[in-house]
């Protein structure tokens, strides 16, 4: 049986790439600034999209899966991915506060403004259906293995 923490850590790696999926065309298509771009000015490193990347996938998998695994069960709705997309929007209501008090006004180029923010916002909802689904699919089999094993009753 894995803990929460590791369940969130495997949840976040699945929410990861299926961001990470997304945000590859953006780059290639500029629709709205790229996801990595912003937070490499946010960090003082503008341009420097590897820099983005690592911060991207640290951030998804070591600290947002994890985050999840101990607050799920105390966030306010029914679903997991509606759980999963509550935290996220509040992710992305933190990173917004953090690039409007400690970044560069200049993150959002002038075309993108509204899109960006509006694009940020859409992935970060699609990370919290993806991380809050593949938890509670983790969860569910955690109990069903649980209750195989012990014959019904779960182990303290």
């Amino acid at each position: 049986m894995m803990s929460r923490v590791q369940k969130g850590l495997i949840a976040g790696v699945a929410a990861t790439v299926a961001v990470s999926l997304l945000e590859i065309p953006n780059m290639f298509l500029n629709w709205f600034d790229p996801f990595q771009g912003v937070i490499a000015s946010m960090i003082g490193m503008p341009g420097n999209l590897a820099v983005g990347w690592v911060v991207h996938v640290i951030s998804g998998v070591f600290i947002l899966g994890p985050l999840f695994a101990v607050l799920c069960p105390r966030l306010p709705t029914d679903t997991p991915e509606t759980k999963g997309i509550v935290f996220a929007v509040g992710a992305w209501i933190i990173m917004m506060a953090a690039i409007v008090m400690f970044g560069n006004y200049r993150t959002f180029t002038a075309g993108a403004g509204f899109g960006t923010f509006a694009w940020l916002l859409i992935t970060h909802a699609v990370f919290g259906i993806v991380l809050g689904n593949v938890y509670a699919r983790l969860v569910a089999r955690d109990k069903r293995m649980g209750a195989t094993i012990i014959g019904g009753a779960h182990a303290h």
